[in-house]
């Protein structure tokens, strides 16, 4: 059981601060999601906590900065964009950080390859792109102690690139 306070993953939503946990008729997590604009209060039945995951500890959000530059692009091709998007959608809302971060190692190599011919990249790319950057970016920011933005710059650093370009 998640305790006030702590921060968690919720596969909709992204990453939530559990702010109460009542009991009546059922218990239940009262969640705030975390970065977003207009955040709204959650009820989530803690007898689905099976659904949530704590976020990365510090020594695992590094890892992951750390392993960037070596990590795998997924080779995942469907017959069309959008049994591809839903795919990468679904394995946003339930994988792990590391998955997000491999999702946009992706989508980035994706784009620049289809750029580099001329070609237009689809929509459904930066959908994707921008979906899985948001996610990862809030969970390595909560997990690190700085913002999204700071962690961007973290992975631009990682890769030789100089985050002033951007």
């Amino acid at each position: 059981m998640y305790a006030i306070g702590d921060y968690i993953v919720h596969p909709g939503q992204g990453v939530c601060q559990v702010k109460d946990v009542t009991d009546s008729p059922e218990a239940l997590y009262q969640l705030l999601p975390v970065g977003q604009r207009h955040p709204v209060h959650i009820s989530f039945p803690v007898a689905s906590e099976d659904r949530l995951r704590p976020v990365l500890s510090r020594d695992e959000a590094e890892k992951i900065i750390d392993d960037y530059p070596a990590m795998d692009v997924d080779p995942y091709q469907a017959r069309n964009v959008s049994l591809e998007e839903e795919h990468f959608r679904q394995e946003i809302r339930t994988g792990s950080c590391r998955d997000s971060v491999r999702i946009v190692k992706t989508f980035r190599a994706r784009i620049a390859g289809l750029s580099e011919r001329n070609k237009k990249p689809p929509v459904a790319y930066e959908r994707i792109l921008k979906q899985a950057r948001e996610r990862s970016c809030l969970e390595l920011s909560v997990a690190l102690g700085v913002t999204p933005e700071d962690v961007a710059v973290l992975f631009q650093q990682r890769m030789g690139e100089d985050p002033s370009e951007n």
